[in-house]
């Protein structure tokens, strides 16, 4: 319980005056501040009047103060940046003009086009691919050789470019694999034995089941036009090859039946609007020589 005395009181023990504050038979010492802590606290208070002056530091509307000095770090940044651009610029001048398949053939470029590729790729690619390229579920492995669209250095660059099913340009790859479920095209039995097929044709196993026979004739009727009679897909049309048991969104039951019954399309942007060319052709390079490139 918190008491209020009359008066405070000099404390017996350590002969130090009270606030006059009680808490459950404690009281409370009115102790000082140590000398050296105030001192340290009001040079603080000096120091940051001075930085107030000396430095940039209070807003205004639209801009802030300059301070004495004119000092910001903001401008250092800016010159390093342009300087780092300048530097660039020298070093990838030859790259303007280069194809890739020139700029990988050169050393000196093929250097500076991997440099640059990694630092590009780490700042715009890394969030979906991973640092190193191998990708996750629903993201593409770039260290393989499996390709939806072809890993030659001309499909990358397309890729990168125009990227897939990406809004607002024309020239964007579009595939199109039917809901056959959603929408109403195979029955729930009939998309597990599709499913099954598929497994089939990557060498994996199967339900003990599985009508395979109805699989293999569902298959040909509904999906053999775009992955091909044996399932080896179509890079044309962006139709994965479905006997390497590699699979962008899994190769499991659950994973099939759900890609079968409900689709998917996935989005990569354009990148052609957001970078420039010389960019774009060391990223190319910089994909092409993760070790999946054709």
């Amino acid at each position: 319980m918190d008491q209020r005395q009359d008066a405070p009181q000099i404390d017996a023990v350590t002969g130090q005056s009270t606030t006059g504050h009680e808490w459950d038979g404690i009281q409370e010492l009115n102790t000082p501040l140590p000398r050296w802590w105030l001192g340290i606290f009001y040079a603080t208070i000096v120091w940051s009047v001075g930085y107030w002056i000396v430095y940039p530091a209070w807003p205004l509307l639209t801009d802030a103060t300059k301070g004495v000095i004119g000092y910001a770090s903001r401008a250092d940044i800016s010159a390093d940046m342009a300087q780092l651009k300048a530097q660039r610029a020298v070093q990838a001048a030859g790259m303007a003009d280069a194809t890739p398949e020139q700029i990988k053939a050169d050393p000196a470029l093929f250097q500076i086009a991997m440099a640059q590729g990694k630092a590009a790729f780490g700042d715009n690619c890394a969030a979906c691919h991973g640092v190193g390229g191998a990708g996750a579920k629903g993201y593409p492995n770039l260290n393989d050789d499996d390709w939806l669209w072809g890993g030659s250095l001309e499909a990358i660059g397309q890729t990168i470019r125009h990227g897939i099913r990406a809004t607002g340009n024309d020239e964007t790859r579009v595939s199109q694999m039917p809901a056959f479920g959603r929408d109403g095209m195979l029955k729930r039995d009939e998309i597990n034995a599709v499913a099954n097929h598929v497994r089939e044709l990557a060498g994996l196993s199967t339900e003990p089941k599985a009508n395979l026979a109805l699989g293999r004739k569902l298959f040909a009727d509904n999906c053999a036009a775009c992955h091909g009679d044996a399932g080896k897909g179509n890079k044309d049309m962006g139709a994965p090859n479905l006997t390497d048991a590699i699979s962008l969104y899994g190769m499991d039951m659950a994973s099939l039946t759900e890609t079968i019954a409900n689709s998917r399309n996935g989005v990569m942007p354009a990148w052609g609007g957001r970078l420039d060319e010389t960019t774009i052709k060391a990223l190319t390079v910089y994909v092409h020589s993760l070790g999946g490139g054709q």
